[in-house]
């Protein structure tokens, strides 16, 4: 097998202090590491100085997807604490004079997992009913909340951000995890992880990289909890991956479009937009508008028929991310770039720095 598709080629050693556990002081402020994809040179930098690589006339793509508070504390009908994720925003399936429901597959921690038709106190006025157990320890259950109110209104009061495992906290989510576990950008609820790339963007900088003659655009890829899923298989090339839905507006396709035929560089702020870019996609490179489930794998090997530069955090090992960004700069020079980052203290992860990849 080659190593570009063996999973143990993309493993490396992450010391723990090297995880983020908070944010930087200010967004722009996290570290950027530098690699131009051609000639393999790394400089390190601030974030702010991103905007001395963009030309006028590039294009900035982010995801504007927003994430909303998909973990749940209460108990079970016995008293017994239980905990509720959220996979994806719950479907409003019925209405009544005196109540909503509303359908999602979760994952439950509890003593004991919960049986079809026990009930589960979330909140005061919220409530929920387990339909059906699924394999994977997911859960299906009918969220019952009051009719008066929206249920974004409801999972704002009763939820809580729901931060990556790997971000292990002794006084847990914050008042500044509100903010700063989302994009300035936000706009389109529906995700249960942040693009975290995007995390780096202040509205101050993206202000100074409009003046600058570079322009953006936005399009939406709602993360679900499938990115965190492991892949199991030796052969990277048996990996099922997941789906997520995206949305890209006539608007945006016509940007990046017209972008390309101009010569322009197509900036993606995360592998989030990658994704949804290179899926939007027809085999002459012209991006398509319109609402999909996106599945595409991307993994060395790849051709890239849009994208040209990338702006990613750093990822996990042996997961389908390191492939994506490997398929964009190589495996090799991906994981020395990972050493050098780990040896100069960089920190990884969610609320980590960054790097990006040009040429």
């Amino acid at each position: 097998m080659q190593q570009e598709f063996a999973l143990q080629s993309y493993n490396y050693i992450l010391p723990q202090k090297n995880i983020a556990q908070h944010p930087a002081d200010s967004r722009e402020n996290s570290r950027l590491l530098t690699l131009n994809r051609f000639n393999g040179n790394r400089t390190h930098t601030r974030f702010h100085t991103l905007i001395d690589l963009l030309n006028p006339g590039d294009l900035l793509v982010v995801n504007d997807t927003k994430v909303f508070p998909a973990r749940l504390y209460g108990k079970k009908e016995s008293g017994g604490k239980v905990e509720v994720f959220l996979l994806s925003y719950p479907v409003e399936k019925a209405k009544t004079s005196t109540h909503k429901q509303a359908e999602v597959t979760t994952l439950i921690k509890s003593s004991k997992r919960p049986k079809p038709g026990s009930i589960l106190f979330l909140g005061p006025d919220l409530k929920a009913k387990v339909l059906e157990l699924l394999e994977s320890g997911k859960v299906i259950i009918k969220l019952i909340y009051p009719c008066d109110k929206d249920l974004s209104i409801i999972l704002e009061e009763y939820g809580h951000v729901p931060l990556p495992p790997y971000i292990n906290r002794s006084e847990g989510t914050t008042k500044e995890d509100k903010e700063r576990y989302q994009t300035v950008y936000a706009q389109n609820l529906g995700a249960v992880a942040a693009p975290t790339a995007g995390l780096h963007f202040s509205e101050k900088l993206l202000c100074d990289i409009r003046d600058k003659g570079v322009h953006t655009t936005r399009i939406t890829l709602h993360v679900g909890h499938g990115t965190f899923a492991p892949v199991r298989c030796e052969d990277i090339r048996e990996h099922n991956i997941h789906q997520e839905f995206i949305s890209v507006s006539v608007e945006s396709a016509d940007k990046i479009n017209r972008t390309k035929q101009a010569g322009g560089k197509i900036w993606a702020v995360g592998t989030t937009t990658v994704r949804t870019i290179e899926f939007m996609a027809d085999d002459e490179g012209q991006v398509q508008a319109g609402d999909k489930w996106c599945n595409l794998y991307i993994m060395p090997g790849y051709t890239f028929k849009v994208v040209d530069n990338l702006i990613t955090n750093f990822h996990l090992p042996e997961s389908s991310l390191l492939f994506l960004v490997s398929a964009l700069c190589g495996r090799e020079t991906l994981m020395e770039t990972y050493q050098e980052a780990i040896n100069r203290d960089y920190l990884f992860y969610s609320y980590g720095d960054a790097m990006v990849i040009y040429g």
